[in-house]
């Protein structure tokens, strides 16, 4: 599941970040939307692949390497994952917020929930920011989606 939903994630990054561009946005936003929404597709493809390498038997039947798989999987497809949806959620909100192309309200839960994705970081240090993950990825994913349907397809000109 892990690796075919990094798909439309990819999709989704490189279409956002080209409307961005579409609408006038010349400001470093649009890169760092692709560049977050891309390497958040690559770490759950690999968080992906990795968690299918732990269901093959004959790697289940090694349990030196089960620990170490599991932790792989976890970092890939929850901090690192997180982390660069938060850059993504990013780099749509702040060119969002600062050309109006997104209403204010939406613009500013963006930056707090990158803001929460960029804590969740604090996960490698302790466990018990775990609970940031979840919250950071679902309000990003539920974020991601409101903003698609409010992020204009083109500039309306002031006429003046």
């Amino acid at each position: 599941m892990q690796f075919a939903a990094s798909v439309p994630l990819a999709l989704y990054a490189a279409t956002a970040s080209a409307r961005l561009h579409r609408l006038g946005v010349r400001a470093p936003g649009a890169t760092i939307a692709l560049a977050g929404g891309a390497l958040a597709s690559a770490f759950l493809a690999c968080s992906g692949l990795v968690t299918w390498v732990l269901s093959r038997p004959e790697v289940a039947e090694r349990p030196e390497l089960v620990r170490p798989l599991q932790y792989l999987a976890f970092g890939l497809g929850g901090p690192a994952h997180v982390v660069l949806l938060g850059l993504l959620v990013a780099g749509i909100a702040v060119p969002g917020l600062l050309a109006g192309l997104l209403p204010r309200a939406l613009a500013v839960a963006g930056l707090a929930v990158a803001a929460v994705a960029e804590l969740s970081t604090l996960v490698l240090l302790a466990d018990g920011a775990a609970l940031l993950l979840p919250v950071a990825r679902f309000t990003a994913l539920a974020w991601l989606i409101a903003a698609g349907f409010l992020l204009p397809r083109r500039r309306v000109r002031a006429e003046g």
